[in-house]
Parts: C-alpha cells; structure tokens; sequence
C-alpha cells in the first residue's frame, strides 16, 4: 500500500479532492433547500408529514436506479450525482429540522410574541438557537450518507474515490479496493467525528446561555 501511495498519490489525492468538493456543493444546495423547505411548512403539519413522506420514498430509492432516472435528462457526470444526493439529504435535514422545530416549548413562543417579537426575529433569536442540536444532528446524517452515495457515483462518471474503489473491483487488484475503502471510509469516521464535537458544544452553548447567561433585554 505504501509503495502505491508513493506511486499514485497524486491520483489518490485528486480523487480526494473530487469527493470532497461533490461533498461541499451537495451539502450548501441540500440545506439551502431543506431550509426553505422547513420554514414554508413548519407551520403546517399536514403539509409537513406529506413532505417527510414524499422525501422518506425518495429516499427508499436505491441510489443507482435514481441515477438512471435522471442520466437521460441531465447525462452523466458530477451534476447528475449531485442532483441525486441534493434529493436524498431532504429526508433526514427536513425531518430533523422539523423535529427541532416541534420540540420547541410553546410557552417560549407565546412569551416572545407577548414581547412583541417578529417571526423573523424569533425565528433567528429564539427557534434555531433552541432547535440547533436537533439541526446539526440531521446535517452529520447527511453528510455520513453523501460520503457513502458518492462513493457509488463513480459508476456514473461523477470522479472521487469511488473511481479508485470500482477500478479496484474491475480489475481485482486489492491495493486499489483497500485505498479507496480507506480514504472513504475514513472521511466518514473523520466527518462523523466532527459533527458530533460541534454538535456536543452546540448544547452546550445552549445549555450555557439558558441557565448561566444573563438575559440582555
């Protein structure tokens, strides 16, 4: 494996690079989206639970057949991956940031409109501080499910280290598998590693400013 790095690390670098640049475009278009998605219909339940559902199918969909769905409207290549796991990230950062949303005390929201708060404001300085460890919950989901689901979107001419790990099967050569499962692989327990600290301070931050802080107002 040494003598391969040593070799090939400029290609194994490169489809790092791929995959983390797939990994960072998905992620900024998937909670942009979801994010818009959640506060047109958090107020609305009914609306909210068909969503979850359409997005839970979408989900249930094994990720190469959604690939053959769109290669002939959009081809092949990262776009095409990208629009897939765009799709598949909705249901998990949608339904965690519902569930944020919902575990919110109602008195607190009956408190800030007593004060006179607008729903913008209170939206930014009362629901997404509290709602923030449910939120950061759902994006390490869907960063730990893009990592894998790009993997497989080499097979679709996407790059990253899936084109290390398939060219490995393809031509049996065990080197190859062993890199590309290492370094995907490895950017999950990484990526997974992080999001829990940061989530970890986010509570308790919200811990802090709950019953340590004094209020300004």
């Amino acid at each position: 494996m040494i003598a391969y790095w040593i070799a090939y690390h400029g290609r194994l670098t490169a489809a790092f690079r791929e995959h983390l640049l797939m990994l960072g475009i998905t992620l900024f278009l998937s909670i942009l989206l979801s994010s818009g998605i959640t506060i047109l219909i958090m107020e609305r339940p009914r609306i909210a639970r068909w969503v979850v559902r359409f997005f839970g199918a979408v989900y249930a969909i094994p990720s190469l057949a959604l690939f053959a769905i769109l290669i002939p409207f959009l081809g092949i290549g990262m776009k095409t991956a990208i629009t897939v796991l765009v799709f598949y990230n909705q249901f998990p950062l949608i339904r965690n940031f519902l569930a944020g949303f919902n575990a919110i005390d109602p008195a607190l929201i009956e408190a800030a409109l007593g004060m006179g708060m607008t729903e913008t404001r209170m939206l930014l300085r009362i629901k997404l501080p509290l709602a923030f460890p449910v939120i950061m919950a759902g994006i390490r989901l869907s960063i730990i499910s893009t990592i894998g689901i790009a993997t497989i979107a080499a097979v679709i001419n996407a790059g990253g280290l899936g084109v290390i790990l398939f060219d490995g099967l393809r031509t049996l050569n065990a080197v190859k598998i062993l890199w590309g499962t290492l370094l995907s692989g490895g950017l999950a327990v990484a990526a997974n590693a992080l999001m829990m600290w940061l989530e970890r301070l986010a509570a308790a931050k919200l811990h802090y400013d709950v019953h340590v802080k004094e209020p300004d107002d």
